[in-house]
């Protein structure tokens, strides 16, 4: 938990302390409540894991269901109406930002959800849809929608998602002006 709170005050210049992180960042609140939530489905206790995340996501307006599988130290910054399915994979070091889906082309009981690789930054408004993956350091434009894999060290763009073969640099991965 405080790999997280430490993560947060790197990228988020608006964060004053730790304290401030833990107690008042909604996607704070979201993954630690996921982490109970998922232990508990891995446990196969019926409805308590939902109930937790119904909660969850009363308080926070972030939707993430308890089989989502998420990494250490994943930043969902500002988050109303981010939603993360059943069989998202979402990797260490990835940033979400608000309004983010990512979200299932299926209702066979199978991995439907996309997975997100180490150090992904997806866009705000930005949708990501089935069993696709987005490799290791790509990024996805704000509002973009993607049905398809995407490369590592990629950009993605439009509607439907575009690749632009672009790599993130350390430290630009906030430049959504430089997409």
């Amino acid at each position: 938990m405080f790999g997280l709170l430490d993560t947060y005050m790197r990228y988020d210049p608006a964060a004053r302390s730790k304290w401030e992180v833990f107690f008042l960042y909604p996607g704070v609140k979201a993954v630690f409540a996921h982490r109970l939530a998922h232990q508990l489905y891995d446990w196969r206790i019926p409805f308590l894991p939902r109930m937790i995340s119904e909660l969850s996501r009363f308080f926070t307006g972030i939707e993430i269901h308890p089989g989502a599988q998420i990494g250490k130290n994943v930043i969902i910054d500002h988050g109303m109406g981010t939603v993360i399915g059943e069989t998202a994979i979402v990797g260490d070091f990835v940033i979400l930002y608000q309004g983010v889906t990512l979200g299932g082309t299926s209702t066979q009981k199978q991995k439907r959800h996309p997975t997100l690789e180490t150090g992904v930054v997806v866009g705000a408004g930005a949708k990501i849809l089935g069993n696709i993956t987005i490799g290791h350091h790509s990024r996805v434009g704000a509002n973009s929608v993607v049905i398809d894999h995407v490369p590592p060290c990629c950009t993605v763009v439009g509607i439907p998602g575009r690749v632009i073969p672009q790599a993130v640099e350390t430290g630009t991965e906030l430049e959504h002006g430089k997409i």
